[in-house]
């Protein structure tokens, strides 16, 4: 391509080479240095003037390092004349940053487009950002491509019977991402899901129990309560021993509850936060099943689907029905209980004021930082399965690999509880911090981690992995460049071609 020069930062220069291969270029020089203080030093070393230039540089370990170097040769190339220049980032830094976590912390992503911005971007090239409305924050055009018809492609190719595959989100919050794949390969999709189990005398549940029956009143006087003490102005509410009771309760008869004109009779079922709904009782087969499943004679009801499955997860990990609670076990005997009355006093404050702009005050917490909570002993986790995923393939998918634990978990739910055949973790960038991937290695459950070359890899690291399979982005980023400098439309991109 005339008059266009692709440079390449410290990150990725392997990336960089396999595009301008493919494009039929070399890198053009530069000279990236550090001072002795380790601030960075850049030196275009070729004439840019009224060029269209394109820098390459990616999200790596030393990620302040590596946005300093982009910034600082994007200002260089803006001072050398040049006529237009394009920030290449397969790994957009920062890209978890696109809201706020907690009260009074940045939005890191916006503050980041705008440096882009005053450095001198005039378009920005990415793949597969965090959030999709991260383009929003910036002043320039954006392309964020996908690496979903390379993924799928690989599948179709490589994963033996994906046709009877299942395609599983490890949290609620990459059901869109597994649902566009799922469409695309045109497979069934699940979804893993982690809830907090409490442990202590007096549960959350329990008191929203008793202040939902405290604030609903009955539609007729004698209407027996369905969980809860109901205020009916007949008796007073107390407490006695964390429990609430009523003085002189209206009188009722059990035996004969009164109904409403024409309802249907009522039966009384008590659950505890730990016990399971009752068997419903097995009906006399009938002549044949219905298209949808039910048999002539059946009658729907409120038993829970098959494709629902829980498990129990402690430290990260599932464990059998019988495993001893983390209240009770041996090696957190050691470890105070929380007073529970401590407890309720908080569960008094569960509405708590609207906030100015909407909503509670409180914000949603990231899924990033429930790894956090995976690897507490104190903390039990019901873990569940949405699909049927039988002596089946999964496709476990997200847009990044940081940490272990939910990986591990989602998988050994699929395995032991599911009853999965083969797992495959697939995600785009390949962050693996710490011992991410010698964790998922070891993992028995897992069978492949298929990941781009969008973040760089230690080499050694990679040899070791043996389950790890990475795939090549470069000609995706180097048809983008073309495109982006023919000023042709870069829509066939997100096509996916079946071969």
């Amino acid at each position: 391509m005339r008059n266009t020069l692709i440079f390449s930062g410290t990150s990725c220069p392997g990336l960089t080479s396999k595009i301008c291969s493919n494009l039929g270029m070399t890198p053009a020089d530069a000279e990236l240095t550090q001072f002795s203080n380790g601030e960075t030093s850049v030196r275009i070393l070729t004439s840019v003037r009224e060029k269209d230039v394109f820098v390459v540089q990616s999200g790596s370990s030393k990620i302040n390092d590596t946005i300093m170097e982009l910034l600082i040769m994007i200002s260089a190339c803006k001072g050398g004349s040049a006529n237009k220049i394009t920030a290449v980032l397969p790994y957009f830094p920062y890209s978890r940053h696109s809201k706020k976590k907690t009260h009074r912390s940045a939005i890191t992503a916006r503050m980041l487009a705008n440096l882009l911005h005053i450095a001198g971007v005039k378009h920005v090239i990415t793949v597969d950002l965090h959030a999709s409305q991260m383009q929003g924050f910036f002043k320039c055009p954006v392309d964020n491509l996908h690496a979903e018809p390379l993924i799928a492609r690989w599948i179709r190719h490589n994963v033996p019977n994906w046709k009877e595959a299942v395609v599983v989100s490890k949290n609620a919050g990459g059901t869109k991402r597994v649902t566009s794949l799922a469409d695309a390969l045109k497979l069934n999709f699940g979804m893993v899901t982690t809830d907090r189990k409490r442990n202590g005398n007096m549960s959350a549940s329990m008191i929203m129990n008793h202040l939902d029956g405290y604030y609903r009143q009955p539609a007729l006087e004698g209407d027996p309560p369905e969980g809860g003490p109901v205020h009916t102005g007949v008796g007073h509410m107390r407490t006695v021993s964390d429990d609430i009771v009523l003085d002189n309760p209206p009188p009722q008869t059990p035996e004969q509850p009164q109904q409403r004109p024409g309802a249907p009779p009522r039966t009384s079922r008590t659950f505890t936060a730990s016990s399971q709904p009752p068997p419903i009782a097995e009906e006399e087969p009938s002549l044949e099943e219905t298209p949808h499943g039910l048999r002539e004679g059946d009658e729907y009801n409120d038993r829970r689907a098959d494709e629902v499955t829980h498990g129990r997860l402690v430290q990260g990990h599932i464990v059998p029905d019988d495993f001893p609670s983390p209240a009770t076990s041996a090696a957190d005997a050691s470890i105070p209980e929380e007073d529970p009355m401590v407890m309720s006093h908080a569960s008094s404050f569960f509405a708590p004021e609207p906030h100015a702009l909407g909503g509670s005050g409180d914000t949603d917490p990231m899924s990033d930082d429930e790894e956090d909570t995976l690897k507490n002993p104190r903390i039990e986790h019901m873990i569940t399965l949405v699909g049927d995923v039988r002596n089946r393939t999964v496709l476990m998918i997200d847009d990044m690999i940081d940490k272990p634990g939910s990986w591990i978990a989602a998988a050994e739910t699929v395995c032991k509880r599911g009853f999965a055949k083969k797992v495959y973790c697939i995600a785009t960038h390949a962050v693996f911090g710490g011992d991410c991937l010698e964790q998922l290695q070891a993992c028995e459950c897992i069978d492949q981690i298929v990941v781009t070359n969008s973040f760089p890899i230690d080499e050694e690291r990679a040899r070791n992995a043996s389950k790890l399979i990475i795939l090549d982005l470069s000609y995706l980023l180097a048809e983008a460049i073309r495109r982006n400098h023919y000023g042709e439309s870069i829509h066939p991109l997100f096509q996916h071609i079946t071969d």
